[in-house]
């Protein structure tokens, strides 16, 4: 009997054998990965004794390492656990068993890790998707959930998927947690920091813009630590990612339709909940469609302070995204007077950008000055400058400001925040 024969026989018989253990133990299978150890002692346990049949057909070594292996998989998420754990590593991409890739230090790699089978691969699926309310198969192929230490997840199954089941792991990072960590980072610097946290104080409203991957929900999750512990604050989104360390936090999360296609709701069906839930600060987690609308009148009626992702590459792209959204409300309005509304609720667009080496930047911090033509007003207040690329290497550049005084400094004094005008100085 080879070694992979031996494997899958056992792990036939522990799953035909323990499935009863396995599932009266998901409270600990599925808890933080401090019960790890103990869920992993368990396992090893039952593996032990599955194996002391066949002992002397197999070395001490090949015998651990179908435990090892065994125990990765059922405990953890098989043969990506050592991804999982590694620090260094970003994001996880599984295209099929065959190819499994992941991103480190900026740059994407294809590694050695494989799965031996789809059967496999839906294991981990499925231990991914166990504590959530979420599922894959033919009539719902695709989902997208959020693991208990906040890394989220997109899952995309045959038929949609020709190579195979394909999962997308973007890890969350619990090094980035105060502006400190993103100024270490380079993602933007010291006089940049100061101007949003102080805007996050001052109950500015802002949207973060960039495209997938380029840090903005991490950047939203750094600046919202500054929100004060005393605000109610409500998070909406459509897999909840946002862990906040504040004590009076609400977090909400959209439903997928059911198998008959019946009882979704919508992030716009949630914004407007929302308001009659007497928040004091409401974050967005991404701006979609026609709830965009909802969001910039809220804004204007006093919910100050609202923060917002939404994806563009620069923010007079975010304009052009608002326009459509909220022209997909029904809604009859023309563009005109989108745009007045846009000028009267929003302040602040912060666009972030990955960058060729990788790296991650905060490339503009750019305002929104009343109207200029009938048209929302931008100026930038600090951009990142490149001054250099080293083809294959890394990016060089610095922040500036660009001597543009916000519109909206008033309210820094109005609430009580202490914000010195020399960091607008022009660099």
């Amino acid at each position: 009997m080879t070694q992979q024969t031996l494997k899958d026989r056992v792990r036939g018989d522990f799953i035909a054998k323990y499935s009863s253990v396995l599932f009266k133990n998901s409270d600990v299978l599925f808890k933080s990965a401090d019960n790890k150890a103990e869920v992993a002692a368990l396992i090893r346990n039952i593996l032990e004794g599955i194996l002391s049949k066949p002992r002397g057909v197999l070395k001490e070594q090949e015998r651990d390492n179908i435990i090892n292996e065994l125990v990765d998989e059922f405990s953890g998420f098989g043969p990506i656990e050592k991804l999982m754990v590694d620090p260094e590593v970003t994001e996880i991409m599984i295209n099929g068993t065959q190819n499994v890739y992941i991103e480190k230090g900026g740059k994407k790699q294809l590694t050695n890790m494989k799965f031996e089978s789809n059967q496999q691969l839906m294991y981990v699926i499925q231990k991914i998707l166990a504590p959530t309310r979420r599922r894959v198969d033919e009539t719902v192929p695709y989902t997208d959930v959020c693991l208990p230490d906040g890394s989220r997840v997109n899952i995309i199954i045959p038929p949609l998927a020709l190579a195979g089941p394909t999962i997308t792991i973007r890890k969350f990072l619990k090094k980035i947690a105060k502006a400190e960590d993103l100024i270490s980072l380079g993602t933007l610097d010291r006089k940049m920091a100061d101007f949003l946290i102080a805007c996050i104080k001052a109950r500015v409203n802002m949207i973060f813009s960039g495209a997938t991957g380029s840090g903005k929900t991490t950047t939203v999750g750094v600046l919202s630590s500054y929100i004060s512990n005393d605000e109610r604050i409500i998070t909406i989104e459509d897999t909840a990612e946002l862990h906040l360390a504040q004590d009076h936090v609400v977090r909400l999360e959209t439903k997928p339709a059911n198998i008959e296609g019946k009882g979704e709701i919508s992030i716009r069906e949630l914004f407007r909940n929302t308001l009659r839930m007497r928040p004091q600060r409401i974050i967005l987690g991404e701006i979609r469609s026609a709830e965009a609308l909802d969001m910039l009148q809220a804004m204007c009626s006093g919910h100050n302070g609202a923060l917002s992702v939404i994806h563009a590459n620069t923010p007079a792209e975010v304009m052009h995204r608002l326009e459509t959204m909220i022209l997909m409300s029904g809604i009859p309005i023309t563009l005109e007077a989108i745009h007045r509304q846009i000028a009267a609720s929003l302040h602040l667009i912060i666009q972030q950008d990955q960058l060729s080496d990788g790296s991650r930047k905060i490339t503009r911090i750019t305002q929104v000055n009343g109207l200029k033509d009938g048209w929302a007003n931008l100026e930038d207040l600090f951009v990142y400058e490149i001054t250099n690329v080293v083809e294959g290497s890394k990016v060089y550049g610095r922040f500036k400001a660009t001597g543009i005084e916000p519109a909206f400094y008033p309210l820094f004094a109005k609430r009580g925040v202490t914000l010195s005008k020399e960091i607008f100085k022009k660099d």
